[in-house]
């Protein structure tokens, strides 16, 4: 199982960036999957999920409105769509996956794989 996120830049606030997460070793509509964020001194926080066949998604409050997961099966890829950003979103992001269904999706001890990260930077 591999992710591999990229997509990550240097924005100015109230720019916009598309996140990608391509999975290899498994399938994304039959796992859970995630993307994470952690910004200098602070703990990796939840942003945005994607569950199962159904693709019900979940958001933190500070992103709803703003962002927006989705996946495309056929290139087996989760994107993060990232509108109006701040400079409080600057942080590196990270995809992560899990085959569980039933899950914390905020809980990063959920998700069994990761990807490496993506540096999004907001300036303002």
């Amino acid at each position: 199982v591999q992710l591999q996120a990229s997509g990550g830049g240097l924005v100015q606030a109230g720019g916009s960036l598309r996140l990608s997460c391509v999975a290899s070793g498994f399938t994304v509509d039959d796992h859970a999957v995630a993307w994470f964020r952690q910004a200098p001194g602070k703990e990796r926080e939840g942003v945005s999920c994607i569950i199962g066949r159904n693709g019900r998604t979940y958001y933190d409050e500070r992103v709803k409105g703003r962002f927006t997961i989705s996946r495309d099966t056929s290139a087996n890829t989760v994107y993060l769509q990232m509108n109006m950003l701040q400079p409080d979103d600057t942080a590196v992001y990270y995809c992560a996956a899990t085959e569980n269904s039933r899950i914390l999706w905020g809980m990063s001890v959920e998700y069994q794989h990761w990807g490496q990260g993506t540096l999004v930077t907001v300036s303002s």
